[in-house]
């Protein structure tokens, strides 16, 4: 497959959707740990961990305890933070945290921000959903003036307030850790991603309103980045996606009876979040709302590759890293499954190592005439040779 960045990565994307409520929540948390262990052995790039802190389902409230947790049980694999609803937080301590936890990470720290996606955690703390967007530009540039130490930072708003402030630690990273703001349909995350040179996390790529503004969105990137006098790099973009495969697509379908209707149920009457909501009433309403919309894919290895290359095309130039949505609409062992076939059957096709294999096989096939008859020649020809000379002796020793 083609790809203008070369070795596209691969990863998830964890809000985490632990469904349904009624599950023990310690077991649910220990399922996640386990998701991105069995990730990091397959080989996978990235796992980004949301913060939420209501409705029932979504149950990490702090992603960077979550992430520090997890990079002590595993090895490679990049952890970050999808997202830190930086409008919630002290600009100040999020930026101690996130140094803090690039330390205990050596390095393998991701900082993921956005505005906040479930309305009721904003409620509880009385901000309103208009004013998140505008919040989260201010405490963006405030964020990077402290992560960088930018000198001390004096800034005041309704929220909170900054005198003389910085941080006594520097980044573990040099200079700085990965940096990415989320998008879904609106150009916000965009805007503030190319104003400050940042990688962007598209979070509603696949949906219709997502899709269709994809390539627009980078764009967005590109201009707000010249007139910041900034570079962009496609490699930073990161789109995220729901997927489940099998071996074949009634098996697939069959494993997400297991939860899938739970998880559409969630979308349509508790997550108050329309550019995100189920499609249907029956469960096979809800599974054509996934396959036949492009939202995602319910089926095979070879549908999944199809709709990545359907992004990629999308993207008129190519993204960096393409992210699972997590869910659990299959069981652990299913869900397990589901993982060992993606990394061995849909990562390799976007990847240098597949092309110079399949590029190797081809060459193999195309001298397999020529080079087997000298090959079986040679051999016959060894072959003839020990014999004379064991006639030779015979006869010599008679």
């Amino acid at each position: 497959m083609s790809n203008p960045v070369n070795k596209l990565r691969f990863g998830i994307f964890m809000p985490p959707f632990n469904s349904p409520p009624t599950q023990n929540p310690t077991t649910s948390l220990q399922r996640n740990i386990e998701t991105i262990q069995l990730m990091d052995r397959l080989g996978y790039d990235e796992a980004w961990v949301g913060e939420h802190h209501s409705a029932g389902t979504e149950i990490i409230a702090d992603p960077l305890t979550f992430i520090s947790h997890v990079g002590a049980v595993t090895r490679n694999i990049k952890l970050g933070t999808g997202v830190v609803s930086l409008p919630y937080h002290h600009p100040l301590w999020t930026a101690d945290r996130a140094i803090l936890v690039d330390h205990l990470l050596r390095g393998r720290l991701m900082l993921g921000v956005g505005p906040g996606s479930l309305p009721t955690d904003a409620a509880m703390i009385g901000l309103e959903p208009s004013a998140l967007r505008p919040a989260l530009g201010e405490d963006l540039e405030v964020l990077l003036r402290l992560l960088h130490g930018d000198g001390r930072v004096t800034h005041h708003t309704d929220r909170y307030d900054l005198v003389e402030a910085a941080t006594q630690l520097a980044p573990y990273s040099d200079p700085v850790f990965d940096i990415a703001v989320a998008a879904t349909v609106s150009p916000a995350g965009p805007i503030l991603a190319g104003k400050h040179g940042l990688g962007l996390l598209s979070l509603g790529a696949t949906t219709r309103e997502g899709f269709d503004v994809l390539a627009h969105h980078w764009n967005v990137v590109e201009a707000e980045a010249a007139k910041a006098g900034r570079t962009t790099n496609r490699a930073s973009w990161r789109l995220v996606g729901p997927m489940h495969i099998a071996e074949t697509q009634e098996q697939a379908v069959e494993d997400v009876r297991y939860g899938f209707d739970t998880f559409c149920d969630y979308t349509q009457r508790t997550l108050a979040l329309p550019t995100f909501r189920a499609e249907g009433e029956t469960f096979e309403e809800r599974v054509a709302w996934i396959n036949e919309t492009g939202l995602g894919v319910i089926g095979t290895p070879d549908q999944a590759i199809a709709q990545i290359q359907r992004l990629m095309d999308q993207s008129d130039g190519g993204f960096g890293c393409y992210m699972m949505m997590q869910h659990d609409w299959a069981n652990w062992e299913a869900t397990q499954r589901h993982y060992e076939l993606f990394a061995r059957h849909v990562i390799p096709a976007f990847q240098p190592s597949q092309r110079r294999l399949l590029a190797a096989e081809e060459w193999a096939r195309s001298r397999h005439g020529e080079l087997d008859a000298k090959n079986g020649a040679a051999i016959q020809a060894w072959t003839d040779k020990y014999a004379a000379e064991q006639k030779d002796e015979a006869t010599a020793q008679a």
